[in-house]
C-alpha cells in the first residue's frame, strides 16, 4: 500500500468510526461533511499528474542535457487547466490516458521544428495509442508516461512588426491537386521574410494519407508552419468527435493550443464538432467549441496582458459557431482581438457587432479567408495545367499575408501566381453602341474590399463617378462558367455556382463618352484604406 492509500483509508476509518459518537441531525450533518472530505481525499490521493521541465535548450538539440537550467514563468497546459513554471522550469499537471500536453511558446523565444518545419512544442499521451479501426491511423502507443516530459525554447529575436502567411483550404484529394498547390503557391513563397504560416484548416479534402507529401512540399517554403483542423481533416469512422483528430493528432498535435510571437497572441481553435446527425439522418459536423477547450480559452487568458493583440484562428467562421457567445465573453472585453477563419471558399471582412451577440465596445473584426483550392480546384486548366479555381465570389484563389505591427494589422490579398498589384477586376464589355453606354453597368470586384472600402471610376474625359456597394453574383464568375459549360459540358470540373460576392461595386457608365476607345480608370481602396487601381479598355461603338 503506498502512503497516500494508507493516509486516504486511515482518514475514512476514522472519520466514519466518529460517526457512531453522534445522532440524529447532528449526525446526518456529521455524515454529509465526512463524505465530502473523504471524497476531497480521495481525489488528491488518486489523481494523476504529469510534471516536466521547460528548459533552454543551449545547443539547440531538443534534448534537456545536463546543466541546461529550466526556465521560470512558461505557461503550460493539458488543453484545459494552464499552469506557470516555478523558479526551476518545473510544471505539474493532471492527466487521463488521452491527453496532450505542451508549451504556450513565449514571445522571444522558439521551440524545435521536425523535418516538415512543424513547431514541436508538445508532448501526446495515449498509452494505449489511437482506435486501430480507423481508415487512416492515429497515433501509434505511447507507453507510460515519463519520469519527466521536457519542452525545449532557445531564444529568438521577435520584433513587433512581422510577417505571417495564411492559407485557407488547400484541401487536395489527390497527389495532382498536392502538385497544384506545390506550383499555384508554394514556389512563390520560398525565400519569403515572413515569420511563419498557419494552414486554416482543410489542409486535406479527407484523403488524410496526402498529409505527408502537402507537409513535405510546405517544408520547402523554409519558416515554422501551424495548423488548423477542419472538417476534411477528421476520421469520420470516429462515432462521435473525441476520436476524430486522431491522425490530425498525428501529424500535428494538439488541437487547439496558443502561441506568442512579439506582441501578438495566437489561439488556435477546433471548432468543428464531428458526430451530429444532419437532416437526412446522417453523421455529419457543426460549428461549436466544447467545455474543455473554453475553459483553455479561458485559462490561457487569464496570462496575457490586456496590451497584447489575441488572433483566433479557427476554421468555421465564428457567425457559423453555435455557442460563439460563450466565445465572445472572453474576449470582448479585451481592447484588441481579431479571427481569422476559412470554410467557406470566399474572401471577406466581417464586422461583428450587437447583431450577433457581441459585446464589446467595438466591432469585432473577423477575416473569412481566401482559399488556395479556390472553388475546389475547378475551372479550365491554365497553360501549366492548373485549374484557375476563380472563387465563388469573383476573387480568385490565392493566400494571406498578415502584416503585425503591436496590436495593428494589415492583410495582403496575395492571388496565385499573379502580381501583388492584382486586386480587382473590372467588368465591362467589350464594345457598346454609342445610345446604349449610359444604361450599361460597370462591375469591379475589390478582392480585399470591405464595407469599410470606397470605389470610383472615369472614362475618357469624364469626371470621377462613386461607385454603389452591392450583394450581387460576379458577372464577370457567371460569364466564364457559362462559357466554360458551354464549351465543355460533359467536364467534371465545371466551377461552382456563383454566390453574392461580398466586395462588389456597380455603376453605370458616365454620359457623353467619345466613339472609338476609351479608357476605364478605377481606384479602390481595400479593408485598411489603401489606394489600388485598375483599367479597363472599351470601344464606343455609333
Amino acid at each position: 500500500m503506498s502512503h497516500s492509500e494508507w493516509v486516504y483509508n486511515e482518514a475514512a476509518f476514522v472519520l466514519l468510526r466518529g460517526l457512531d459518537l453522534h445522532t440524529g441531525i447532528s449526525k446526518h450533518s456529521n455524515m454529509l461533511r465526512i463524505l465530502t472530505f473523504i471524497l476531497f481525499i480521495s481525489g488528491i490521493c488518486h489523481a494523476k499528474e504529469a510534471t516536466g521541465t521547460v528548459f533552454h535548450d543551449l545547443d539547440g538539440n531538443g534534448k534537456h542535457d545536463p546543466g541546461e537550467p529550466g526556465i521560470e514563468g512558461i505557461p503550460v497546459s493539458n488543453q484545459r487547466e494552464v499552469v506557470v513554471t516555478n523558479a526551476d522550469g518545473k510544471w505539474s499537471l493532471p492527466h487521463d490516458d488521452d491527453t496532450i500536453f505542451f508549451v504556450i511558446k513565449p514571445s522571444g523565444w522558439k521551440t524545435p521544428v521536425d523535418e516538415n518545419q512543424i513547431p514541436q512544442f508538445y508532448y501526446i499521451h495515449k498509452p494505449n495509442g489511437s482506435p486501430k479501426n480507423f481508415r487512416y491511423p492515429g497515433v501509434d502507443p505511447t507507453g507510460p508516461l515519463p519520469p519527466s516530459i521536457d519542452f525545449a525554447l532557445t531564444p529568438s529575436e521577435e520584433p513587433d512588426q512581422f510577417k505571417a502567411i495564411f492559407f485557407g483550404d488547400p484541401q487536395p484529394s489527390s497527389i495532382d491537386q498536392v502538385d497544384y498547390i506545390a506550383h499555384d503557391v508554394i514556389a512563390e513563397l520560398i525565400g519569403t521574410d515572413a515569420k511563419f504560416g498557419v494552414t486554416l484548416g482543410d489542409i486535406m479534402f479527407d484523403k488524410l494519407n496526402l498529409f505527408e507529401p502537402s507537409n513535405a512540399n510546405i517544408a520547402l517554403i523554409g519558416i515554422p508552419w501551424y495548423n488548423v483542423i477542419g472538417n476534411h481533416d477528421l476520421n469520420y469512422d470516429s462515432p462521435g468527435d473525441r476520436d476524430s483528430d486522431e491522425t490530425f493528432h498525428r501529424h500535428f498535435g494538439p488541437n487547439y493550443y496558443s502561441f506568442d510571437y512579439g506582441a501578438v497572441h495566437f489561439i488556435v481553435l477546433d471548432d468543428v464538432e464531428w458526430g451530429r446527425q444532419n437532416s437526412n439522418g446522417k453523421k455529419s459536423y457543426i460549428g461549436g467549441l466544447d467545455e474543455a477547450q473554453l475553459s483553455f480559452v479561458k485559462n490561457d487568458l487569464e496570462l496575457v496582458p490586456d496590451e497584447k493583440l489575441i488572433m483566433l484562428m479557427m476554421h468555421i467562421p465564428l457567425t457559423g459557431v453555435e455557442n460563439r457567445t460563450d466565445l465572445y465573453r472572453l474576449i470582448e472585453q479585451r481592447p484588441y482581438s481579431l479571427s481569422i477563419s476559412g470554410h467557406t471558399h470566399w474572401h471577406a471582412h466581417q464586422y461583428i457587432t450587437e447583431k450577433d451577440g457581441w459585446q464589446g465596445a467595438e466591432p469585432h473584426h473577423h477575416i473569412v479567408n481566401v482559399t488556395v483550392s479556390g472553388t475546389w480546384w475547378k475551372g479550365e486548366k491554365d497553360e501549366v495545367g492548373i485549374p484557375h479555381a476563380t472563387m465563388r465570389d469573383g476573387a480568385p484563389n490565392g493566400y494571406s499575408i498578415i502584416t503585425f505591427d503591436g496590436a495593428n494589422h494589415t492583410l495582403d490579398f496575395k492571388a496565385a501566381r499573379q502580381p501583388a498589384s492584382h486586386q480587382m477586376t473590372i467588368h465591362a464589355p467589350d464594345e457598346i453602341a454609342k445610345d446604349e453606354a449610359e444604361r450599361t453597368p460597370v462591375y469591379v470586384n475589390v478582392f480585399n474590399g470591405s464595407d469599410k472600402s470606397t470605389v470610383r471610376m472615369k472614362a475618357t474625359a469624364s469626371e470621377w463617378i462613386t461607385l454603389e456597394k452591392v450583394l450581387e453574383k460576379d458577372p464577370h464568375y457567371s460569364e466564364t462558367r457559362d462559357r466554360e459549360m458551354k464549351a465543355k459540358p460533359d467536364s467534371k470540373g465545371h466551377l461552382s455556382a456563383p454566390i453574392f460576392s461580398g466586395h462588389l461595386w456597380r455603376a453605370t457608365l458616365p454620359a457623353g463618352m467619345n466613339e472609338g476607345s476609351n479608357l476605364i480608370e478605377v481606384e479602390a481602396t481595400d479593408a485598411y484604406g489603401r489606394l489600388h487601381k485598375e483599367e479597363r479598355l472599351i470601344r464606343i461603338l455609333p
